[in-house]
């Protein structure tokens, strides 16, 4: 079983930043892929970033030159820096991983931590 803690939302004015984090503990050894997803009201769950245990990352077209995905492998952690914020960002944000193989496969997920972006 993998757990997932999630920090780093909040509320913050458009053109400002965060960095959300997650950590994953639990019996596993490494994990292959690990990413971010986001929900905003009455949309469906999209995946903002992902990233590959050999540093291999995709992003949505939406956030692509303000957001970077990283990891720390020793830590099970990643990471997501946000930059240039705008309110359309604002959803709730869930961590993903998948120990396995791709994200789109399975895995586990986080509890999921709000960000707002407003003025």
């Amino acid at each position: 079983q993998v757990q997932l803690v999630e920090s780093g939302g909040g509320l913050v004015q458009p053109g400002g930043s965060l960095r959300l984090s997650c950590a994953a503990s639990g019996s596993i050894l490494s994990i292959y892929a690990m990413g971010w997803y986001r929900q905003a009201p009455g949309k469906q769950r999209e995946l903002v970033a992902a990233i590959v245990r050999g540093g291999s990352t995709n992003y949505a077209d939406s956030v692509k030159g303000r957001f970077t995905i990283s990891r720390d492998n020793a830590k099970n952690t990643v990471y997501l820096q946000m930059n240039s914020l705008k309110p359309e960002d604002t959803a709730v944000y869930y961590c993903k991983v998948n120990p396995a193989g791709a994200l789109g496969l399975g895995g586990y997920w986080g509890q999921g931590t709000q960000v707002t972006v407003s003025s």
